[in-house]
């Protein structure tokens, strides 16, 4: 028997305009209130997650999520090794440079968050600074880790940001803050060795979640999209 395709319970404008708001609103918070989130909030996450679609339905993301006193001893020992400056242990390898327009949109994001913290144009020791509060989690109160399956390769990291966006969109409708973080991946190895995962995992991106501190200065900016112009070549011929 064919699976049927349940009946939408609301218009077709008002489904683009939730998305189209969820989209909108949605931004990286780096500072998050200390209070944790619900179990059953975060279950409803993960319920819509999970809906992501995957190469032929392989589904190779695993999340595991920290909080409380789990949080806090993972938080402490990541926070150690980036400050020591240990060597990047990347399970897939970071883009080798930024150039052209890239190059500019990074910096414009990177500004933007310097100019809104007061940390002065070219002042390298408040850069890194703030790059390590990616391991304090921005005072988010949950980390997840997303990992997948080695032989899957890229394709299935591919998959693991497909379900990261819809991680994000979940959070965002149900009131929390996120911060998707590829610097958490810059310590593959401590972390598989840390919660013992197993050898054919590798680790994609972390997510910093809670809820958002709305009062915080570094809460207050937007990053720019560029237009459908810009991205997007039709061929009709």
């Amino acid at each position: 028997m064919d699976a049927k395709t349940p009946s939408p319970h609301y218009t077709t404008e008002d489904r683009i305009g939730v998305l189209e708001e969820l989209l909108n609103e949605r931004y990286s918070v780096r500072a998050f209130l200390p209070r944790e989130v619900p179990r059953e909030i975060i279950k409803q996450v993960l319920n819509v997650a999970q809906r992501t679609a995957s190469w032929c339905n392989s589904q190779p993301w695993q999340v595991l999520i920290a909080s409380g006193e789990a949080k806090e001893r993972f938080r402490k020992l990541i926070y150690a090794e980036a400050a020591s400056g240990a060597g990047d242990d990347h399970d897939f390898a970071p883009p080798r440079e930024y150039v052209g327009v890239y190059l500019a949109r990074r910096r414009e994001s990177g500004f933007q968050l310097y100019n809104t913290l007061g940390i002065i144009r070219g002042d390298k020791a408040a850069y890194a600074r703030q790059a390590l509060e990616n391991y304090n989690f921005f005072g988010a109160p949950h980390v997840a880790i997303i990992h997948t399956n080695e032989p899957l390769g890229i394709y299935g990291a591919i998959d693991c940001g497909a379900y990261v966006s819809n991680f994000l969109l979940a959070a965002q409708a149900l009131g929390l803050g996120t911060i998707p973080q590829a610097a958490l991946a810059r310590h593959s190895g401590l972390i598989r060795r840390h919660f013992d995962l197993p050898d054919d995992r590798r680790v994609v991106c972390g997510i910093s979640f809670g809820y958002a501190d709305h009062g915080h200065k570094v809460n207050s900016y937007r990053t720019s999209r560029a237009t459908v112009a810009d991205t997007v070549t039709f061929v009709d011929e």
